[in-house]
Parts: structure tokens; C-alpha cells; sequence
């Protein structure tokens, strides 16, 4: 669960008063993706943000993956591996822990081959060399060392942009319409936003997966320790479950068997339920006691989608 600071949602003195540091961090920004990336001899696509926090990267990501899993493309996925230790370039592997990759790189190792690193440019020379046809990256909008064929700007509507201010007076990483002008197409899930007018937008929606027909009007526990919380609980009250009690975790938080324990109790009889994030994050000998509540992407136009996938190859 992230916190930002109340005076993002509101452009008032004290992001005016921190101006001058947005400027510096928005100058660093600028000349750091400026550098000259590797090229690789495949199709590279970033789907990234210009927010810090959950703008739904991965379920992006994934959804990629799949459509091009199932045109027998060879796709492998990069990412960071945040909340992990390992430095990369590292191949996630059956026995890999989020404490090693990161959550999000597990639940990428289930559609396709996975790298973690750092250095995207290093990761993606691994993956080639592995056999790889295409690259799909999670985030890594801002991070120079790859060229990238398709950029997509990945964008929660719901939470949009905040104050339009760039870090620390408000939550971009860098200025939207820089940003923006580094991509193909926006990505955006649940409400309207206003985005630049040249930039082609792929509006899409969350679809809870079918399990959660099982618990309509059932009594649950919901636990998240994700950017957004509250969007894991709204979709459940939103499909009729009766949440009789919703608990936040830290993001990428490291759940204990005292963890689930303390929940348990906490439920009373109650199911407890989780996101897929969450669940790869539990202790082996736990996870039989949570039963797990995913999303999926629906486009409103995939032919568009699927026509800027095609021209890449």
C-alpha cells in the first residue's frame, strides 16, 4: 500500500513551494532517457507509466504475452524485479522466491520465460541468446539502455495523473507529455482521462476471473499489500461478495505465518482472499488457506491492439 502525500491530488503551495526540485528531477529524467540504448535484433515492447505506484503494468504485460504466446511467438518478459534481491540478468526459475525476483516476476515465469535485472540491455542480450523472438517489458519507460518498437503508456484512470506535477510536488516521474511523446499508444483501464491529443488510446477494462461467481454473496476476508488496495476490495464488493473485512499491507509486503494466522482469527469463518500478487508472496504452507481473486484485460477494441502486434513483425 503506497501513501502519497495529500497535496499530490492538489496543485496548492507546497507543490508550487517544490517546484524547483520537480524541475531538477523532471532535467535528470530528460537527459538520462536521451542516452542511446541497445538495439536488439527483435521486437522490444515497454509497457510503462510516467507515475510512481500501481497503474496496472503487469496485468498489461501479461495480457501481451499471452496474445503473442498464442501466435507461437517466443516471447520472454524483463523487469526489475522490484522487492527482490537478485541484481540480474537472472532467469527466474521454478524455485525462485519473491524474496529473490519479486512478486511480479513470478506471475510473468507462468506465461513465458523471465528475466530479472537491472540493466534491461543486459537482460534482453541473455534472452536473445536464449532463443527469445520478442521482447515484453514490465515498466521501464524511463530506463535508456533498450531501444524500444512499441511503447505503451499504461494509465489508471481512476487514480490518473494527481496534481500533473512531476516528483517530489506531485507523483510523474517525469512530465506527462515527455513522456508520452516516447510512445506509440496509451493504455488506458477504467475511467476517461485526458491524455495528449496525438497519442492513439486503447481503452480496456478489469474482468475478475470466473472463480469469483463461487463467492457471491459468500462471507470473505479480503487482504492486499499492493500499490492500490482499495481497487482489490471495490471489485469485490462491486461483484456482490459480502467483505465483512478488508485488510491493507505494505506493497510487496513479506507475509508471515503469523501473518495468516493473525487473519484467520481476524476472519471469524469468513474466506480469506487475496490477489495473485499476494498469493505468490505467502508461505508454501499457507497458500491452501486463501483462495485467490485475479483480473484479466478487456478491450474494447483488441483489433487495434492486435494490428500494432502484427506490425512488428
Amino acid at each position: 500500500m503506497l501513501h502519497p502525500p495529500w497535496f499530490w491530488r492538489s496543485d496548492g503551495a507546497i507543490p508550487r513551494l517544490l517546484s524547483p526540485l520537480s524541475w531538477l528531477t523532471a532535467t535528470i529524467t530528460a537527459r538520462r532517457v536521451a542516452r542511446p540504448g541497445w538495439r536488439a535484433p527483435i521486437p522490444v515492447i515497454c509497457c510503462g507509466n510516467v507515475t510512481v505506484g500501481g497503474a496496472g503494468k503487469t496485468t498489461v504485460a501479461l495480457d501481451i504475452g499471452q496474445r503473442l504466446v498464442a501466435r507461437g511467438r517466443g516471447v520472454h518478459f524483463l523487469l526489475r524485479g522490484y522487492g527482490g534481491t537478485v541484481r540480474g540478468p537472472h532467469r527466474v526459475e521454478a524455485n525462485d522466491t519473491a524474496a529473490r525476483v519479486g512478486d511480479e516476476a513470478l506471475l510473468l515465469a507462468e506465461v513465458a520465460p523471465t528475466w530479472v535485472g537491472a540493466d534491461r540491455a543486459a537482460s534482453a542480450r541473455v534472452a536473445v541468446a536464449a532463443d527469445a523472438q520478442v521482447l515484453v517489458m514490465d515498466d521501464g519507460l524511463q530506463n535508456p539502455t533498450l531501444r524500444k518498437d512499441l511503447s505503451l503508456l499504461v494509465v489508471d484512470g481512476a487514480s490518473g495523473f494527481g496534481n500533473g506535477r512531476v516528483l517530489p510536488a506531485g507523483p510523474l516521474r517525469e512530465p506527462l507529455d515527455k513522456g508520452a511523446a516516447r510512445c506509440q499508444a496509451a493504455v488506458v483501464t477504467g475511467a476517461d482521462i485526458d491524455l495528449p491529443s496525438s497519442l492513439p488510446v486503447l481503452r480496456a477494462h478489469l474482468v475478475p476471473d470466473p472463480e469469483i461467481q463461487e463467492f457471491v454473496d459468500a462471507k470473505v476476508l479480503a487482504f492486499a499489500g499492493i500499490a492500490v488496495p482499495n481497487k482489490f476490495f471495490t471489485m469485490l464488493r462491486e461483484n456482490k461478495l459480502d467483505l465483512v473485512r478488508s485488510v491493507s499491507f505494505p506493497d510487496h509486503h513479506p507475509y508471515s505465518d503469523a501473518d495468516i494466522y493473525r487473519l484467520i482469527e481476524m476472519a471469524r469463518g469468513a474466506t480469506l482472499v487475496t490477489t495473485p500478487k499476494d498469493a505468490v508472496r505467502l508461505p508454501a504452507i499457507m497458500r491452501s488457506k486463501v483462495r485467490v481473486m485475479g483480473v484479466s484485460l478487456a478491450w474494447d477494441t483488441p483489433a487495434m491492439l492486435d494490428a500494432m502486434l502484427d506490425a512488428l513483425f
